[in-house]
């Protein structure tokens, strides 16, 4: 836990229009630790009561709607729900090790979720599984069910949607994060007689649900994000103007 002080410090550092890469890069502290304390900047009670909010009499949303938004991305993407024992489930989402600051990032984004509950790393070839043990990760998360995704419906329900619309830069990031890329893309021209190799970025996106790509696409509309869909798996963003508000918001994994 970070105290209060440290807090307002890496903020103020944010607020000078540095980049959040920049600021955790000096102060070691995670991009999605900052990020969130844009939003709540005091730390959660370390209440062990502390209710499912889908469960109380009247449900509510998650206390930190822009994790759950980014969570939800990376659970749709690599993630599952599996049964332990007594009513706990386990969610597993997978990381490669290839980028840390994104494991770093879903580990905060579990924890904030989820504040009593233990978050683990467990390694595996080439990558570590992010888990968190609760009762309720089928409330929170109630595209849950047996079956590969892409073999069944997903749909989110009005107050999930409600959570993306409002954060829909976090949904598409965790989106990303799991199943996108960005990369360099090249083409040869001839000027002039000599041929020149020009070099431009480009997000991809791939999944087999087409549930999924629909609620990527629908997103990316909604931020107006230009897109192509080459084939049935795949989501392409090559606009340099669309690029460039990924970058903004998005940003290679790191």
């Amino acid at each position: 836990m970070y105290d209060m002080g440290t807090r307002r410090r890496a903020l103020a550092l944010a607020d000078q229009g540095r980049s959040l890469n920049s600021v955790s890069k000096e102060t070691g502290i995670s991009r999605a630790a900052i990020r969130s304390w844009r939003i709540r900047v005091e730390p959660l009670d370390d209440n062990r009561s502390r209710p499912c909010p889908r469960c109380r009499a009247t449900p509510e949303d998650p206390d930190e709607p822009a994790a759950y938004a980014y969570l939800l991305g990376l659970y749709l993407g690599d993630g599952c729900i599996s049964p332990l024992r007594r009513g706990v489930y386990s969610l597993r989402i997978a990381c490669a090790d290839a980028w840390p600051g994104l494991i770093d990032a879903c580990v905060e984004a579990v924890q904030l979720l989820r504040p009593d509950n233990r978050v683990c790393r467990v390694r595996s070839a080439g990558c570590q599984y992010v888990t968190g043990s609760s009762k309720h990760w089928p409330c929170l998360f109630p595209q849950h069910g047996p079956g590969k995704k892409h073999e069944r419906e997903i749909a989110l329900e009005p107050w999930q949607q409600r959570i993306v619309d409002a954060h829909p830069w976090e949904f598409v990031r965790g989106l990303i994060h799991s199943d996108g890329c960005r990369v360099t893309n090249w083409t040869t021209r001839v000027v002039a007689g000599k041929t020149k190799r020009y070099e431009y970025p480009r997000y991809f996106f791939t999944n087999r649900s087409a549930d999924i790509l629909r609620l990527f696409t629908g997103t990316l509309d909604a931020v107006g994000v230009e897109w192509k869909q080459p084939n049935s798996r795949n989501i392409s963003v090559a606009k340099k103007a669309s690029v460039a508000l990924l970058d903004a918001h998005v940003g290679p994994k790191y």
